[in-house]
């Protein structure tokens, strides 16, 4: 349906007289609309990829030669962001070593970062490897070895490890005190490049980073390695460039959607963040196979974002009851009941969503999503996903219970001061002070160590047996990985951008350097 001008023409005499939350424009204007895919260069790393694909392959089947080996190669696939090309040997490779566990503990005396890797590796995978592995690094005081100080690369595999702790794992707790003590005065005394990455790992550790990002780090890191594997490197750096061009060609798409929607006129009042939105989203699943649901999933959330703003910075009560009235019914015919045209705009583009939705997949033949979507609409689905992992999204399980309360007080952290001058309800963070009678600041430390141990449900869900496919739960975990990254520092990065420019120009803009 298209929108009429005169209808336009009305909501932005009416918009002139509203409220408004004042958010900064745009950083990135047209810069992506105007993206011309190159298809000679794309296929030209495609090429050079299935190339070195076959050959890292190899590598990989050598490496099951000695377990150590094949998990510190595993471990160098996932870092360097092309793990996704070999993702059912290293299912395999990880579950013979898991079974094989027992007897590979009892065999060998592994050191302290070779056992920290191990157990950070089966765990990312969904592999329960005990924690009672690192006892032995304890001395008769029930404390870790002081000796160990000394041994910055084990301390830093054992501080990696200890973020992949569930309930109950007191050891690993302790663990994470005691390596980031460590850590903080390592960084100091070790060389330029050792320090840079104890300094990273200490902002975010590799569990919690969106895995772009990391990658994209990584990728910088790893070259300066005298012991290199200048084939894999070669292979990470090709593919980067590749997928990011893909990813480009998403973005200009996605761009010129938006502009075409004319929002950031008819609608001046909320955030103009198509680019950070689909940057959360790529945040999720970055794979080119996941392209549709990246396009879906930052169309819904730029909607989700429109609303929010329509209902926090600029709609009267009685228009939120009418606008809420007409999402219920999702039908031409509330469009009616509408008081205000600039809802009528907003309302008719969400329905046409709705439709685009329900063609894509019924052409894909699961046309069913349709209902799922309008029935999810103020929360985050995969449209990649079967009827089954619908329903268990919608029986709330722990690992989305734990997304949600990880998104809503970070949010509250970092939006809670411009919340209440707004005359917004209290947040969490006043809600805490009040109840327990203490500072900001302190209740702003309580939510943050809330956080931390939300952090263990995420974990326990994703230990093997698991009740959803291990790919939605990972896709998931990467959905609070680009949760923490938009709220790192006390930034909402959505909001005021400037904090996630530099990833954003990282990810989407800048190639990686390719040797000669």
């Amino acid at each position: 349906m298209e929108i009429g001008a005169d209808l336009a023409a009305n909501t932005n005499q009416q918009n002139n007289s509203r409220r408004s939350g004042n958010f900064p424009p745009s950083l990135w204007g047209c810069s992506f609309a105007s993206f011309s895919f190159p298809k000679t260069e794309f296929e030209s790393y495609s090429r050079q990829v299935e190339e070195l694909k076959e050959n890292v392959k190899d590598m990989l089947i050598k490496s099951k030669e000695d377990p150590v080996e094949n998990i510190e190669f595993i471990n160098l696939l996932c870092r360097l962001g092309v793990s996704y090309h070999l993702d059912s040997e290293i299912e395999n490779n990880l579950t013979e070593i898991f079974d094989d566990l027992p007897n590979l503990l009892e065999k060998h005396d592994y050191d302290l970062y070779t056992l920290s890797l191990l157990f950070r590796v089966l765990r990312q995978h969904g592999f329960k490897m005990p924690c009672v592995v690192f006892k032995k690094f304890k001395d008769t005081n029930g404390e870790f070895k002081k000796t160990m100080m000394n041994d910055v690369k084990g301390i830093l595999s054992l501080y990696e490890a200890s973020f992949l702790s569930v309930h109950g794992e007191q050891i690993l707790d302790e663990a994470h005190v005691f390596t980031k003590a460590n850590l903080e005065s390592s960084a100091m005394q070790s060389s330029q490049r050792l320090g840079d990455h104890i300094r990273n790992a200490l902002i975010r550790p590799f569990h919690k980073g969106a895995p772009r990002i990391e990658a994209r780090k990584y990728i910088s890191f790893y070259e300066e390695d005298e012991s290199r594997n200048d084939t894999l490197l070669k292979l990470a750096k090709i593919d980067f460039n590749r997928v990011q061009l893909l990813h480009k060609q998403e973005l200009s798409i996605l761009s010129r959607w938006w502009n075409d929607l004319n929002f950031a006129e008819e609608l001046p009042y909320a955030r103009d963040r198509i680019v950070e939105i689909y940057f959360s989203m790529n945040g999720i699943h970055f794979e080119p196979q996941y392209a549709f649901s990246r396009m879906m999933t930052s169309k819904y959330t730029k909607f989700i974002s429109l609303v929010d703003d329509t209902y926090d910075a600029h709609a009267s009560f009685e228009e939120i009851q009418h606008f809420t009235d007409a999402i219920e019914r999702c039908t031409m015919d509330a469009i009616d009941q509408l008081p205000a045209d600039y809802m009528k705009v907003l309302y008719i583009a969400l329905l046409n969503l709705f439709n685009e939705t329900e063609n894509d997949m019924g052409k894909q033949g699961r046309s069913y999503a349709s209902y799922y979507v309008k029935e999810a609409i103020n929360a985050m689905s995969q449209h990649s996903t079967r009827v089954e992992e619908y329903e268990w999204l919608k029986s709330n399980p722990k690992i989305i219970k734990a997304a949600k309360m990880i998104g809503r007080l970070m949010n509250d952290i970092v939006g809670h001061e411009d919340e209440q001058k707004r005359g917004d309800c209290a947040s969490g963070v006043e809600c805490y002070m009040r109840q327990y009678n203490i500072s900001e600041k302190k209740a702003i430390e309580e939510i943050q160590k809330m956080n931390a141990a939300v952090w263990k449900d995420i974990n326990e869900d994703c230990m093997r047996p698991t009740k959803a496919p291990m790919l939605l739960l990972q896709q998931l975990v990467n959905l609070v990985r680009a949760t923490e990254v938009i709220y790192a520092n006390g930034d909402d990065a959505y909001t005021i951008p400037l904090s996630v420019k530099d990833y954003v120009s990282l990810l989407f803009i800048e190639q990686v350097p390719l040797c000669d």
